[in-house]
């Protein structure tokens, strides 16, 4: 006998609120102020603009470091979401868990193509390869063109072990 589909509100707060556990888990995205947007099971990251975020005031241009940082948290969090996409669907993500264990980077190498300018930026993750102990990861980020990218990231990740 097959299961009767949950309603698709509730389907929407489960996958909504393993997000955001996923995201408040991490004390530097609340710094940077980066949000992720979840349309089914594609996220889109945001780095709303602020004023702390600038590196060079006379450009004025997104610090490096910030840019590198929004890559990076942007694949770690991609990466979790796929590796937890069918426990979640099938329900059995523990909510009482203290957190969600991430991927440890291993090397993140970053393509600055044009300044980040002083408005608001988005990226997206692609996970190349994900196995049990290792992941590669690519990530691009824009601003107001999807097609002209800002900075691009290739990431090798440490996958954490898993129970069972």
């Amino acid at each position: 006998m097959s299961r009767r589909p949950e309603p698709v509100q509730v389907v929407k707060q489960r996958r909504d609120a393993t997000l955001q556990r996923l995201v408040s888990g991490v004390p530097y995205i609340q710094f940077l102020g980066i949000q992720v947007d979840r349309r089914g099971d594609e996220l889109t990251a945001i780095l709303p603009y602020a004023d702390k975020l600038i590196g060079n005031p006379m450009l004025p241009a997104i610090h490096g470091g910030v840019t590198a940082a929004f890559l990076e948290v942007t694949a770690i969090i991609e990466l979790s979401w796929a590796m937890i996409w069918e426990e979640m669907e099938a329900g059995t993500v523990n909510d009482d868990a203290p957190r969600i264990h991430l991927p440890k980077t291993i090397d993140f190498t970053v393509d600055y193509l044009r300044s980040g300018l002083p408005r608001d930026a988005y990226a997206r993750a692609r996970v190349n390869r994900s196995g049990r102990r290792y992941a590669s990861v690519h990530v691009e980020t824009w601003q107001d063109n999807r097609s002209r990218l800002f900075a691009s990231a290739t990431g090798h990740f440490l996958m954490p072990q898993r129970d069972g």
